[in-house]
């Protein structure tokens, strides 16, 4: 099984870019919650071992790898609200997040690796799309450990204050114990309205 490596960093690193990024975005398939991004720009010296497709990792390797990348590496975190995704729709949100991440790193980044096959509109700096990114850079794995924590543990949050979803176990996905929990109570404010389960309820509210 390959593992993400250093090349396409190192290619545009070769190219005479100085400083490049991954990035990433995890939770457009959820009925609840934010859509949240990740922009990382990994030390070349200091890469922490073990980094992958946060989906191929254990929930305990996640969060340890979460705090060694915050300690090694310039991150930075961003979401796109509910009522954004509402607005919009989930590819566009997808991407507002991804470029309000690369615009929050501490440097910018004058170089982007993208993880997926589109490129954000409105994005400022060059950048490269890398379907299934994840598994092939560093950088977007990196990037999709940070963004995958961080929503996972703001929902497990959003669980105590709605509970009854099962959000702690789920993060929002449709999962039965959600969807029964949809019927059961109703919709909450943290509940996409734009996707079917939860528009469908309303509708037959």
């Amino acid at each position: 099984m390959t593992k993400p490596d250093y090349s396409y960093e190192l290619a545009a690193l070769d190219r005479g870019f100085s400083y490049v990024s991954g990035v990433d975005e995890v939770g457009r398939g959820p009925l609840a919650g934010p859509v949240v991004a990740a922009a990382v720009v990994l030390d070349a010296s200091r890469i922490p071992s073990g980094l992958n497709d946060s989906k191929k990792l254990s929930a305990k390797k996640r969060d340890a790898l979460y705090d060694e990348i915050f300690a090694t590496a310039d991150v930075s975190l961003a979401q796109a609200t509910v009522a954004e995704i509402d607005e919009h729709n989930i590819l566009r949100a997808s991407h507002i997040a991804m470029v309000r991440a690369i615009d929050g790193l501490k440097r910018p980044t004058d170089y982007a690796l993208i993880d997926g096959n589109m490129t954000p509109r409105g994005l400022t700096v060059k950048s490269e799309t890398l379907v299934k990114g994840d598994g092939r850079s560093l950088s977007i794995a990196a990037a999709s450990i940070i963004a995958k924590v961080w929503r996972d543990r703001h929902m497990v949050d959003l669980a105590q204050q709605y509970p009854g979803y099962g959000w702690e176990k789920n993060a929002g996905y449709p999962t039965a114990a959600h969807k029964s929990g949809l019927e059961n109570l109703g919709v909450t404010p943290h509940h996409r309205r734009s996707f079917k389960p939860v528009h469908n309820i309303l509708y037959q509210e």
